[in-house]
Order: structure tokens, then C-alpha cells, then sequence
């Protein structure tokens, strides 16, 4: 079955054809680097870093554009209460992105285009929407007319005359129309500005996706992702803006996850509801928040809930640890892929109904149980189909979901050669316990390298130990 993802335009699943067979153009709006992202944005990078991952996985050659907005109303007020230039401000958050990113095991976009390095691009967009009465300068502001643009509203469903744009209030007095808004803003008192042929100031928010998405993926591209809270008026206006100035399409297909939330409401900066995702990261790792980002369909809400993060961290050490096993108990033998067949064709009949995660780990959590209980058979042929469900969860779990199953046993084993001598002295004190019926000591030795995160397995031919991924 091919993929098929749900367009927000059309308001239907679809099969998805890229315009170049075996080649896809994905853009996804990126952060306004104002300050550190919180879990919410968290979100928004799995779901499409998964897309991507899941794209190349199916042979296709991805090309990911995500753009950085370094010039904004509120990076210039960051900056004015801090005493440094806008510039310190975005570069500073920029680079706390970045590392955010790799840190919840986001790949890297393939061009990360910044506002302020697209100018000359925005404002011959800008230009050509003036020559042909699609926008109006008023004193070196220039704003775009939203009802000569008869198709305004079709990726939001709303009617114009019920619209209300969120700048309505800014420079209303100067607009023909309430519902027009900033392509161009002329520069302010100690703002920062550049030149252009009305005057020094700087880009409106919405000119600047409309600009560079087409500028690296061209007109017509695959993907245009980002979430729910975009459709408008940002993502309606990137839309009007492009095509009222070349009458062609922008994107062909539109994907939104769901937002994040706090109780009842959207996590977000405004309200001050958010918990920052570097601090997520740190306590509950990559992989467990990831699969907790997972466990929703990527289109609907997802609360922010202890418990369910909790679940998470189970589910990933459940994965991580029969890959453990696996890998112990088969070193050397060849894999047997037919074993997994049946697993890996269900979590690719999942993942082609756009992008359906929840039912993919479903399909992850019956390949570990197939591999555990051949596991505990074991003889005959099941060391080699061991290894084929193994390597499937790695390529489906790892390689497409992003679950770095893999650098939590590599970070497992660095810890565990570190703690060698010592466990293995505590062990051996355990047992002298065991063999002297001191159980309250033997119990009070496991209970203490259990809170240190070292799991101790016994066994009838001795204790086996491993450091739990969670403690890495």
C-alpha cells in the first residue's frame, strides 16, 4: 500500500505522489529563536523528523528545509530588556535549537535558511505582488490586500468576512482593510533595519516562508508541514502571498500535527504554561520521549502527562532490553529475515496510513514478544530468527522512529566497564549473604545497585547484571 497522508487542503487522506518520482521537497516552518524551545515545539520535530526518516526508509531521496526566523517583534524585545542586539538574541537561541534538536535525536535539516539571509528574495516577492495590485505601500510599510486574492481561506475553511487577523491592531489606521497584513515593515526607532526601494525597515513574519521555500524547493513542492496552530493566518497568507504573485501552486500537500498541552490549554510561551524540552530531554531521554510524542496520532492533541511519560520509559527499556538480549545470546549467528516479515509489513501498513505511529509500536511491541519468546525456547533455528527480529527492530524502531535504541546500549556498555569492579565486589557480597541466609543483607545489596540503575538478573549458572538505559 502506497503512503497516504492527510492533506489539510483537501481535508482527506490521499495517496502521496511527489512531484519527481523518488524525490521529495519537504519545508516545515522552524522556530522564532526568541528563547529556549519548550515541549511543545518538541512535538512538531518528531512527527516530521519522522516523516522524513520513514520517506528515506522507503527509498525516497529527501531534501528538508526548515527555516529559522532570526528577525521578529519579539526577538527585538528580548534584546531591548537584555541590552543587546537582536542579533545576540537569535544567535544565541539558534544554536540552543540546534543542540536541542540532536540531543531528542532530530536529524539535522538539510538547509536551514535564515530571515535576514533571504531579503533580496522576500522583497522581489513583495515587488511583483505590488506590480500587480495584490499589495500597497503606505509611507515604507507595504501590506498584502487579502481580498484580491479570491482563493483566501481555502486551507483554513474560513469565510473572509469572519477572519481576524492577529496583527489586526497593529497599524490599523493605515491599512485599506483590517484583514490586510505586513509584507514589509518600515523600520522603527533603534529597531534593526535594512534597505529596500521603500525605504529601511524589515520583513512582515509571513513574507519570509513564501520566499524561501520556494527559493530552495521551487514552486510546486511535496511537503509543506508545521503545526496546527499555523493553518492561519500563517501558512494561509505564505499560501495567497506565492500564488497571487505567480499564479502557480506552492505546496502540493499540507500536513499539521497536533498541538501540546498543559490540562486544557495549548502549551505555549504566551500563556507560560511550558516545560522547556532541553529539561525534558535531560530527564526522560530521547527515546521514551520520543515514543510518548509517538503515542498519539501525530493530527490530534497530546496532553503533558508524568504518567504517561513514565509508560514511555517502560515500553523503551521493554525494546532496548530484548535487543540486549539478543545480541547476547546470538553474537555471531546470521540473521534469519523471514522471522520478521509479518512484523515489519504490519508497522510499514501503519506508518502508510499517514504516518499511524501508535499502531507501528504496536507492531514493535509484537515483534519483541515474537523475539522474547523465542528467546526462552531457544535451539532448533530461533538463534537466527532472533537475529533478524533484532535487526528489524533496530532498522523500524532506530532508523525510522528515532528511538536510539542503539546509543542506549552503547552508552549502557561505556557505563558498565566503568562499574565493573565495583558491582561485581557488591555482587560477590551478595552472594557470600545469600550463602550465610543473611537475605536482609543479600536483598539490601540488590535494592542499592537497583536505585544506582544496575539491573541484576539471577540465573542458575549466577547473577547476570546490566545498567538499565534510563540510568545512561
Amino acid at each position: 500500500m502506497p503512503l497516504a497522508l492527510y492533506d489539510t487542503l483537501t481535508r482527506r487522506k490521499q495517496p502521496f505522489v511527489p512531484a519527481h518520482e523518488g524525490r521529495v521537497g519537504m519545508y516545515v516552518c522552524g522556530p522564532t529563536v526568541q528563547a529556549p524551545a519548550h515541549v511543545g515545539h518538541g512535538r512538531a520535530a518528531v512527527v516530521f523528523d519522522v516523516l522524513r526518516r520513514y520517506l528515506r526508509a522507503t527509498g525516497h531521496e529527501v531534501t528538508f528545509v526548515q527555516n529559522v526566523t532570526d528577525i521578529d517583534d519579539k526577538i527585538i524585545i528580548r534584546a531591548r530588556r537584555e541590552g543587546v542586539p537582536a542579533a545576540v538574541i537569535a544567535t544565541r537561541f539558534t544554536r540552543a535549537w540546534n543542540r536541542t534538536m540532536d540531543a531528542l535525536g532530530v536529524l539535522p535539516p538539510d538547509v536551514q535558511p535564515l530571515a535576514t539571509g533571504h531579503l533580496l528574495e522576500m522583497q522581489e516577492l513583495i515587488s511583483r505582488l505590488l506590480e500587480c495590485g495584490k499589495a500597497y505601500e503606505v509611507g515604507g510599510d507595504v501590506f498584502f490586500r487579502v481580498r484580491s486574492f479570491p482563493g483566501y481561506g481555502a486551507l483554513s475553511r474560513r469565510q473572509v468576512d469572519d477572519m481576524q487577523q492577529g496583527e489586526d491592531v497593529v497599524d490599523a489606521d493605515r491599512k485599506e482593510d483590517p484583514l490586510d497584513f505586513a509584507l514589509w515593515k518600515s523600520a522603527k526607532p533603534s529597531e534593526p533595519s535594512w534597505p529596500s526601494p521603500w525605504g529601511p525597515g524589515r520583513p512582515g513574519w509571513h513574507i519570509e516562508c513564501s520566499a524561501m521555500a520556494a527559493k530552495h524547493l521551487g514552486h510546486g513542492f511535496d511537503i509543506h508541514g508545521g503545526g496546527l496552530d499555523l493553518v492561519f493566518p500563517h501558512h494561509e497568507n505564505e499560501i495567497a502571498q506565492h500564488q497571487a504573485a505567480h499564479g502557480d501552486t506552492f505546496a502540493r500537500t499540507w500536513v499539521h500535527n497536533g498541538m501540546v498541552r498543559m490540562g486544557d490549554e495549548k502549551m505555549s510561551k504566551s500563556v507560560g504554561n511550558v516545560v522547556a524540552l532541553e529539561d525534558a530531554v535531560e530527564r526522560w531521554g530521547c527515546g521514551p520521549l520520543r515514543l510518548w510524542y509517538l503515542s498519539a496520532q501525530h493530527r490530534t492533541p497530546l496532553t503533558f502527562e508524568t504518567e504517561r511519560l513514565r509508560d514511555a520509559t517502560t515500553v523503551h527499556e521493554r525494546f532496548t532490553t530484548f535487543l540486549r538480549s539478543a545480541r547476547r545470546a546470538t553474537e555471531g549467528v546470521e540473521p534469519d529475515p523471514s522471522a520478521a516479515r509479518r512484523h515489519v509489513e504490519a508497522f510499514h501498513a501503519a506508518m502508510d496510513d499517514d504516518l499511524n505511529a501508535p499502531a507501528a509500536i504496536a507492531a514493535l511491541h509484537e515483534l519483541v514478544g515474537d523475539g522474547n519468546e523465542r528467546l526462552a525456547a531457544g535451539g532448533g533455528e530461533a538463534p537466527g530468527a532472533v537475529v533478524g527480529l533484532a535487526d528489524a527492530l533496530v532498522a523500524l524502531g532506530d532508523d525510522v522512529l528515532g528511538l536510539g535504541m542503539e546509543a542506549s546500549l552503547a552508552g549502557a556498555a561505556d557505563l558498565e566497564s566503568h562499574l565493573s569492579t565495583l558491582v561485581e565486589g557488591l555482587l560477590e557480597q551478595r552472594r557470600e549473604a545469600r550463602d550465610a541466609k543473611d537475605f536482609a543483607t543479600a536483598d539490601a545489596i540488590r535494592d542499592q545497585l537497583a536505585a544506582a540503575g544496575v539491573v541484576v538478573e539471577d540465573r542458575p549458572d549466577g547473577p547476570r547484571w546490566y545498567v538499565a538505559p534510563s540510568s545512561v
